[in-house]
């Protein structure tokens, strides 16, 4: 304990308070390691997600990223949770979803295509869909370009 200096230790004590209080808004609400190489491991049990607009009120739909653009400026990744929900979606990008839990429903052009827990779902980009969870759907997905969200918005917000 001698061998760290008292300005080293006011840092360390800093960051565990800081980050025990929500207060470093750059740390991650789950567990997360990146190496100074820039691969990760996220931990996605611990991954929680938070409320996503879809524009229907009433949905339950939940999301979040666990990649930033710093860290991946190509590719996109996070997590989402519906719960007996149905909505519109366009997507701009291409998105491969990969089910943890539940089940989860793309519809398009009145057609279902169906996965559960442990398939792999791809959705080209261009898709006018519906996402749809009868019950319950957790699901990673992965979207090229990583700014998918940004489009998105972009794409909703123009008359």
């Amino acid at each position: 304990m001698n061998n760290i200096s008292p300005e080293v230790l006011e840092q360390i004590i800093r960051k565990v308070v800081s980050e025990q209080l929500g207060l470093n808004n750059n740390t991650p609400e789950f567990e997360k390691q990146v190496d100074p190489s820039g691969v990760a491991v996220i931990k996605a049990a611990t991954v929680k997600c938070k409320p996503f607009d879809t524009g229907k009120p009433g949905d339950r739909v939940f999301i979040t990223d666990i990649l930033e653009l710093k860290e991946s400026p190509r590719l996109g990744c996070g997590m989402m949770e519906m719960h007996e929900t149905t909505f519109d979606w366009t997507l701009e990008y291409d998105e491969v979803d990969y089910i943890v839990e539940g089940t989860l429903k793309i519809i398009i052009n009145g057609r279902e295509v169906v996965g559960h827990a442990g398939d792999v779902m791809f959705i080209p980009k261009g898709s006018t869909i519906q996402f749809s969870a009868p019950e319950y759907a957790r699901f990673m997905f992965v979207a090229y370009p990583a700014n998918w969200e940004e489009i998105a918005r972009q794409k909703r917000t123009q008359p």
